[in-house]
């Protein structure tokens, strides 16, 4: 159980104050706790017999309908679960109460689910007024006796953490009941030992108030209210004030767990949209980052990808689905798919954007987003690009000069009945490619153009930082160009996609076309050993020469045009077998008299990665052996 010392008005808890601050605030306090006392007056007493003061009464009923009117505003302000809950705390005590118990059950049940059983209520926060002699001691003694009187020794709110309602119990039918009771009432007396601990009770004198905290379907927890011996009991109206404030506080919590249930599922959906993790193809260093429109509006239509393709190539896509909802988030997540798919079936980047155009008609008449689509061939240090409608990237030069491409514009996805063209650039080793969406350039403060020209010249600064020989790091570069966003801003997702081209030297690939007949896993055999003693491997000759042989006899087996044969040395050796085919090879396991069937277990056993893709041509089988030391 943990207690929260309050003052009145909700401000700071007295015991957290820093100490060199505590007298000067002392006196102000304590007459504020004075003045809480009393802003739910008791009944007014006269001499025996005497009628009663009905302008006293109006005024006490005019304070109990302030008090719940601000109680209500206090407890509707606050969005999660905290701190609806601390606000009612800090609305009770000390103007209706000296001290409050708040239980929910645990787990709380969601919408319209239904609540798990046993049925448990946990302590969730307990708060109480403490005030020590030091801030009372500069008061009037007439300040003092309009205190509420604290014991400091007595324990105020004695619970236990954990109460499991029984079914049939005193505790449960109270709750079931929803109405406050009196802590006097026969109901009460056998429920709230119940609720606080069979080995602990309510200190003699105190007065309570048990209300149940119903939701919208049902009850979800339970608030006690206490005073002290000295302070005026309860009255019947505050029976009233308590159902007001359970009831909002209930309501409230409901509303919490809706929204905390909706922003957890958000945050999944967006996450599972977008990539966990950028792949590491050769030739190419990634990095990326994304933010969403507002902490209210987690998802989006934002989306960014990396794709490796055949022969070292990699993919690099952006795209912007209108509007930032779960719809948005959902078509997002279709076109992405689609995406990976095409780019499986390596189509050039002009003709991937016009599947993605019929998807989003298929998907409905209004939906509209906008993609830019970029292959990047590490061997042949280019970069071919595709646009629907999207931001032109930015290309930073190793010397510093960042250079917006010129990238035909298209019209968006979803339009319809037209054609995507696609250029062919450089992509000089060292330079840096930046992919976005327009929330990083455009806002209500200034429109695209010039946000592009902003990014520009952002980059630029950085690269000059870092020398004219050196690029700028990724992560600290993709950091540095968020920091442009001022407070206005943010009014759109923004995602965000670097790629530093690193590129494979012409020293480090061999290509071969072998004619497709018996002798060519021979040949192929000794350009392989050939290569690798130029490269200083012999020591993977002999396991390379064997997958190789037998790749390239499985290709030679259907092929009827030249096989290719390619060796890349990285940080691996990759080899890749291309031919005219588009059967992709499976492997199976062959029998003990079968002739067949053995070349792809040898690759799965010797090779550290392998791999088959189709493509409009035919396909390519690789696989990738570790280059030791």
């Amino acid at each position: 159980m943990t207690e929260h010392p309050t003052s009145h008005e909700g401000r700071q808890p007295l015991a957290a104050r820093p100490q060199e601050r505590t007298r000067p605030r002392q006196r102000d306090a304590a007459v504020a706790a004075a003045a809480a006392a009393t802003a739910i007056p008791a009944p007014a007493k006269g001499l025996a017999g005497a009628a009663p003061d009905p302008q006293a009464a109006t005024r006490r009923e005019g304070d109990r309908l302030r008090f719940v009117g601000a109680a209500t505003r206090r407890i509707a302000r606050g969005i999660d679960l905290d701190e609806i809950v601390l606000g009612l705390c800090r609305a009770s005590v000390p103007t209706f109460s000296d001290a409050i118990l708040v239980y929910l059950r645990d787990p709380l049940p969601v919408g319209d689910e239904r609540p798990v059983n046993p049925f448990v209520l946990r302590l969730r926060r307990s708060d109480r007024l403490r005030l020590t002699d030091e801030e009372t001691e500069s008061l009037s003694e007439t300040e003092r006796l309009r205190l509420p009187a604290v014991d400091l020794q007595a324990d105020l709110m004695p619970a236990a953490e954990l109460c499991e309602v029984q079914a049939g119990s005193a505790l449960a039918e109270v709750l079931r009941g929803v109405r406050p009771v009196f802590g006097d009432s026969a109901a009460a007396r056998v429920a709230l030992p119940e609720l606080l601990g069979a080995d602990r009770a309510v200190p003699s004198g105190h007065r309570v108030i048990l209300a149940p905290l119903r939701g919208r379907r049902r009850v979800i927890g339970a608030a006690v209210f206490l005073r002290g011996a000295e302070r005026p009991a309860f009255e019947a109206n505050d029976l009233l004030v308590a159902a007001q404030l359970a009831t909002h506080t209930a309501l409230g919590i409901d509303k919490a767990v809706l929204y905390g249930r909706e922003a957890y599922i958000a945050d999944e959906l967006q996450r599972t949209m977008l990539p966990d993790s950028l792949p590491q193809p050769t030739g190419v260093k990634l990095a990326s980052r994304y933010l969403p429109a507002a902490e209210t509006a987690r998802v989006g239509g934002d989306w960014y990808d990396a794709i490796p393709l055949p022969g070292s190539r990699v993919a690099l896509v952006v795209g912007d689905v209108m509007g930032h909802s779960m719809t948005s988030a959902a078509i997002m997540g279709q076109l992405r798919t689609t995406a990976q798919t095409l780019a499986g079936l390596d189509l050039p980047p002009q003709e991937v954007l016009h599947h993605l155009d019929e998807q989003a008609q298929r998907l409905g008449s209004d939906r509209m987003a906008t993609c830019l689509y970029a292959v990047y061939d590490p061997v042949a240090h280019r970069i071919t690009v595709a646009n629907a409608g999207h931001p032109p990237p930015v290309l930073l030069h190793l010397g510093g000069r960042a250079e917006v491409l010129r990238v035909p514009p298209g019209a968006p996805i979803g339009v319809g009945g037209v054609d995507f063209e696609a250029v062919e650039l450089d992509a000089p080793a060292g330079a840096t490619l930046l992919l976005y969406t327009d929330g990083l350039v455009e806002s209500r403060l200034r429109d695209v153009w010039t946000g592009i020209e902003l990014l520009r010249e952002r980059l630029a600064a950085t690269a000059r930082l870092t020398g004219p020989d050196h690029s700028p790091p990724l992560e600290a570069l993709c950091d540095d160009v968020l920091d442009m966003l001022g407070p206005g801003d943010r009014d759109d997702d923004i995602a965000l996609l670097a790629a530093r081209f690193d590129g494979i030297a012409p020293s480090d690939v061999a290509y071969w076309f072998l004619d497709p007949d018996e002798s060519a896993p021979g040949r192929a055999r000794r350009l392989a050993r050939r290569a690798l003693g130029r490269w200083g491997l012999d020591d993977l000759s002999d396991s390379v020469e064997l997958l190789i042989s037998e790749v390239v006899t499985n290709a030679v087996r259907y092929a009827e045009r030249p096989v290719t044969l390619r060796l890349l040395r990285t940080d691996t050796l990759r080899c890749e077998v291309g031919d005219d085919s588009p059967q992709l090879p499976r492997q199976r396991r062959a029998k003990d008299m079968d002739e067949n069937g053995r070349g792809l277990f040898l690759v799965n056993r010797l090779a550290r990665r392998w791999g088959a893709t189709r493509l409009s041509t035919g396909k390519v089988v690789w696989f990738e052996m570790p280059v030791r030391g």
